[in-house]
């Protein structure tokens, strides 16, 4: 079949008028408010459920695990209503608006006494009331409004910071890649102001004000982003570009019966609108049945440009190989989700052996808040990534003779090994801080939980900073897998990948501790492993169970990773896979 190649025009359209770093103040302070205003709440809502509500561990953890799930899995409709109906101003303003909602409502319930149950005695068998139906609902309203804020702002922030500079001249290219930078800065700032301060005063003053000072933080965020407002460029949504997979699909569907041609790359539909954003790809062996959406029949028709009168009924080969780059992805994602069910375990149940342990500091009376803990993760990652990327990728680069030293799936790799790790460590650490409980006198108890260990808290540190390192590897190497496997047109939505990713481990390790917890709650089986008093229960088991599942994903991973090729760009038919020592 004769291949169609004419090439479409594009229309000259006025560039817009970029205010650049102009616009940063604004941006920049939309995002920092934000995040000091909503990371530091949703680290400490494990604790905040079960000393002020009242609610069992499982209960609070596997509520937090949904609402996580849902913020994150939200993403996706997030960047689907953006990317097709609002653009990405309006989406990040109602988002915005939609979050502050939500810490308020928050902030209502411990204020408010009949928003939330009464206080529990200090005693360990005391019997404690649980919330209303009424105080759970008004609790969950507040939950979705942080959810809808998380679907929208998520995936369009770092987008719009990025829409404000040109990316056609120098300077907007170099101001794109200052306002990532920055962008991280202040997230990383952010993590650890609100895993300190915020967090103490929760904990250790009035959670009423602790819930208040995010609120008013958020308040801020909303009247900084809309105070930019005359001065930001806002893109024109131009239509989702997941309607073009679901042209290729169905119309691969329609033509299943057809034989593919012996040489696809020659004999397919071949057409790239001039002014696509898109760059082209060349033609790849996998997935080859979608190749049939791409044969010319005696039944297609198509315009003066060279484009197919009906792409519901035949598809251009670069559509097709946008698809395969969608699927190409999905295995290594699936990889992804198993690796955050370690990482999910360092934000929750470290919490509770936090409550368990010598949280006081030094030789004084403080107590180091049970969440701020988590904050030791961001912390370890703040560090390592000036150290990688001053350090040891210039030495890898020598080594290897790459521009990026490594792989980004290799990066990826190394992340998952220490996921592993990182669970090891914390069943040690775990079975140690049970051993200390049992031999050496301790230091007070928690109310509703068992007695403290004499085990300074500063035990879980490793494990948490070995999950920091894990995350610089993997999350970061995400990122980048996803914002350059993805075509152009479709980056919102990788950006989504990841976040969706998260979602579906939020709700896999919820699934995993409620069976964990029902099964070994036979005492025949040896007790709860997941017992309200960490001290009856066998957290470390749990733990090695985790480890042994993340070394099963190591090994699935590795497989992917010998498979994926790489998107390519030019003439090559073929592109690199991680195993192939060339570089992207």
């Amino acid at each position: 079949m004769k291949k169609n190649d004419k090439i479409g025009t594009s229309t000259n359209k006025p560039e817009p008028n970029y205010r650049g770093i102009k616009a940063m103040p604004f941006v920049m302070g939309n995002e920092t408010f934000e995040k000091l205003g909503t990371i530091g709440t949703s680290a400490n809502l494990l604790v905040y459920l079960t000393t002020v509500f009242n609610m069992k561990n499982i209960t609070a953890t596997n509520l937090i695990n949904i609402f996580n799930g849902t913020c994150n899995f939200g993403t996706l409709l997030g960047a689907f209503l953006s990317d097709t109906y609002f653009g990405r101003y309006n989406t990040l303003g109602f988002a915005s608006v939609s979050s502050f909602l939500g810490m308020l409502v928050l902030a209502l319930t411990a204020a408010i006494s009949n928003l939330h149950p009464p206080t529990c005695g200090k005693e360990e068998t005391s019997l404690c009331k649980g919330p209303t139906t009424g105080q759970m609902a008004f609790l969950l309203t507040g939950f979705g409004l942080l959810v809808i804020g998380a679907s929208g702002i998520r995936p369009c922030n770092l987008a719009f910071g990025a829409d404000q500079f040109n990316p056609n001249s120098e300077s907007g290219r170099k101001g794109t890649n200052s306002f990532f930078n920055w962008y991280y800065f202040t997230y990383t700032l952010a993590v650890l102001v609100s895993m300190t301060l915020i967090v103490y005063v929760q904990s250790n003053i009035s959670w009423s004000l602790g819930l208040a000072i995010p609120t008013a933080l958020m308040f801020l965020s909303c009247a900084l982003f809309f105070m930019g407002s005359r001065i930001y460029v806002k893109i024109i949504p131009q239509g989702s570009p997941l309607t073009s997979v679901a042209q290729v699909i169905l119309t691969t569907f329609k033509k299943r019966a057809l034989k593919l041609p012996e040489q696809p790359w020659a004999n397919l539909f071949d057409y790239v609108p001039a002014d696509s954003v898109n760059s082209k790809l060349p033609y790849t062996n996998q997935f080859r049945f979608l190749n049939k959406a791409a044969i010319v029949t005696s039944e297609d028709r198509f315009n003066p440009d060279g484009s197919t009168a009906n792409p519901w009924k035949l598809c251009s080969i670069q559509q097709v190989e946008e698809v395969k780059c969608l699927l190409r992805v999905i295995p290594i994602w699936v990889a992804c989700i198993f690796y955050y069910i370690s990482i999910i375990q360092q934000q929750t149940y470290v919490v509770f052996q936090a409550l368990q342990s010598d949280r006081r500091f030094s030789n004084t009376n403080f107590k180091i808040p049970a969440a701020t803990y988590i904050g030791f993760s961001m912390l370890s990652l703040s560090i390592w990534i000036p150290i990688y990327d001053r350090i040891i990728i210039p030495f890898l680069r020598k080594l290897t003779k790459k521009e990026d030293g490594i792989t980004v799936l290799q990066k990826m790799g190394v992340g998952l090994v220490l996921s592993a790790v990182t669970m090891f460590i914390s069943a040690f650490v775990e079975n140690q801080r049970r051993i200390t409980t049992k031999t050496k006198p301790i230091i007070g108890s928690v109310p509703r939980k068992g007695v403290i260990s004499a085990m300074s808290g500063s035990w879980l540190i490793p494990q948490l900073a070995v999950a920091g390192i894990s995350e610089a590897f993997t999350v970061i190497g995400q990122v980048e897998f996803y914002y350059k496997q993805f075509p152009e047109n479709m980056r919102s939505f990788g950006g989504s990948f990841l976040f969706c990713g998260i979602a579906m481990s939020s709700y896999l390790s919820s699934f995993l501790i409620s069976t964990v917890h029902r099964v070994t709650e036979n005492e025949g089986v040896g007790g709860n492993w997941l017992a309200e008093d960490l001290n009856k229960g066998r957290l470390d088991y749990f733990y090695y169970m985790v480890a042994g599942m993340e070394v099963l994903n190591l090994v699935y991973f590795l497989v992917c990773a010998k498979w994926y090729k790489y998107k390519g760009t030019g003439s090559d038919t073929l592109d690199v896979a991680m195993v192939n020592v060339r570089s992207e």
